[in-house]
């Protein structure tokens, strides 16, 4: 079965297609990615995973199903809501 990987960087996003057996787990799709191979720094065993933008709880136990796309999350490097509070605070002051 048909299904993709996907790890995004700041710059540039990496899409695996892979074909995968019946039975497949998220962890096994994203160590047949190579991705963990591409890049050094990410250890499948701490990165946070998905299927299409849902966190998955167990990577190693949740079955693939035909045309899903795998998400491996990387961590964030500000606090998105710290972000939007900087964001509203400069609109009140009439900063850019």
């Amino acid at each position: 079965m048909k299904v993709k990987v996907v790890y995004a960087k700041a710059d540039s996003q990496h899409v695996v297609d892979l074909d995968v057996s019946e039975g497949t787990t998220v962890y096994q799709a994203a160590e047949q990615s190579g991705l963990a191979v591409l890049f050094p720094d990410l250890d499948l065993k701490t990165t946070p995973m998905g299927i299409f933008g849902v966190l998955v709880k167990k990577a190693t136990t949740t079955i693939l199903r035909p045309g899903d796309r795998v998400e491996l999350y990387r961590s964030l490097i500000a606090d998105p809501k710290e972000n939007r509070r900087t964001r509203a605070e400069n609109q009140k002051l009439g900063r850019p």
